[in-house]
């Protein structure tokens, strides 16, 4: 048997490595709290979305859609249960689908031209994603609707009760997301896809 086979196997039946090296690099995460990188964020609970949905729908009803669409971007719900998020989203579709397609280029134009508009038209798009995701409040029903099977006097089964409503508008919902999607990046760049996606904070 050579040294080098000799050296492997003592080194495979003994424990070799005794010091925890990582303890003693200052620059190691064992040494800070990870947590301080991610400052913590406001719990936003399901009556204060509902008043902030509340005041969205008004502003859509008066006719101001921007000030309707800021009033999401602005408050996003970050720390929040599922059912608070899923509320927040529905309204943000709602409002998206409530403006017109001529309008949406110069909104966002608007948008990212004051201050804080670059992170506002992010916000945008990690509710976009989420929509377009197939989530509860992105298209208005699951992915794979139940269908109802009849019984009939041949011995085979015949499809009924369509969903019919249910398909139409989560095409329509998702046609929306995608228009403004496109729009999006128009405006803003990929760049806001990249800070979408490496952003730690989610809808």
């Amino acid at each position: 048997m050579s040294i080098i086979q000799q050296h492997t196997q003592a080194s495979l039946s003994d424990a070799w490595r005794t010091i925890n090296i990582d303890a003693l690099d200052p620059d190691s995460s064992q040494n800070f709290d990870t947590s301080t990188l991610h400052p913590p964020l406001p719990e936003i609970g399901e009556a204060d979305v509902r008043q902030l949905n509340a005041q969205v729908r008004q502003l859509l009803r008066g006719g101001d859609s921007e000030g309707a669409l800021r009033g999401c971007l602005e408050n996003p719900v970050y720390n929040g249960n599922d059912l608070a998020k899923d509320s927040h989203m529905q309204t943000v579709v709602e409002v998206l689908q409530s403006i017109k397609a001529s309008e949406m280029t110069p909104m966002l134009q608007r948008i990212y031209g004051s201050e804080g508009g670059s992170e506002l038209l992010d916000v945008l798009m990690k509710y976009l994603y989420k929509g377009m995701s197939g989530g509860p409040s992105g298209g208005g029903g699951p992915k794979t609707p139940t269908r109802g099977l009849t019984p009939q006097a041949t011995g085979f089964s015949q499809i009924g009760s369509r969903p019919v409503g249910t398909n139409e508008s989560t095409g329509t919902a998702m046609s929306v997301l995608l228009s403004w999607h496109e729009k999006v990046v128009d405006v803003a760049g990929l760049g806001s896809i990249e800070r979408c996606m490496t952003d730690w904070r989610k809808v």
